[in-house]
């Protein structure tokens, strides 16, 4: 699937900053950016998966659908995490599978998604290569949180996740060694790791 980055008047739709973003220059992310001391195999084998950053509107204004994972899960469990998962071979591509995931884990329809554009490919230490795939939610809708999947669904206000200021550096001990990474709280929300790096991407290209 092509994906065309849609060009829109920043005058009427609220989502104008976020498509400025999607046409300004950047570079794939990893979750060692904040570790520069780390040396990674040129032999190593990602696993592809499609990310969904859904931006629906609300009356405050546009405010960005992420998930909480089950503590059951064998990666990132508990983790805050937008939709999505690893592609399967039925996917034609990382957006496919972004759309596909959505509608398993938080029940968004795929006739309600536009897709906007894509980041750059975001590696992790759990071994994928993760495109984040961003999308205006085109009408409101019930979430539904796929069982032993989603332990919740929330929204957080592009304001709040636009904003540099809001993000942090944490480190802790991870296989040895400190491991420093961005974090973005909200409310009771610690939102970390992969998912605050890619937030933290879109605030910084937002900045221009």
């Amino acid at each position: 699937m092509r994906v065309r980055v849609t060009q829109t008047d920043p005058l009427i739709d609220p989502l104008a900053p976020v498509i400025a973003a999607l046409g300004r220059p950047a570079r794939p992310s990893s979750d060692y950016d904040l570790n520069p001391q780390v040396v990674l195999p040129e032999n190593r084998k990602l696993r592809r998966a499609g990310v969904l950053v859904p931006f629906i509107m609300r009356e405050g204004g546009v405010r960005v659908i992420l998930t909480k994972r089950s503590s059951r899960l064998k990666h990132h469990p508990g983790q805050i995490a937008f939709p999505g998962g690893k592609v399967d071979p039925t996917d034609a591509d990382e957006t496919a599978a972004a759309i596909r995931e959505a509608e398993e884990e938080i029940g968004l329809p795929r006739d309600a998604v536009e897709v906007l554009g894509t980041f750059p490919s975001h590696e992790t230490v759990t071994g994928f290569t993760m495109t984040p795939v961003l999308a205006r939610v085109t009408r409101d809708f019930t979430a539904v949180s796929e069982p032993g999947e989603v332990a919740e669904v929330f929204e957080v206000p592009l304001a709040h996740l636009s904003n540099p200021e809001n993000f942090l550096i944490q480190r802790r001990r991870w296989r040895g060694t400190d491991r420093h990474y961005y974090i973005v709280p909200w409310g009771p929300y610690y939102i970390w790791g992969a998912t605050a790096r890619v937030l933290r991407s879109l605030a910084d290209r937002m900045e221009g």
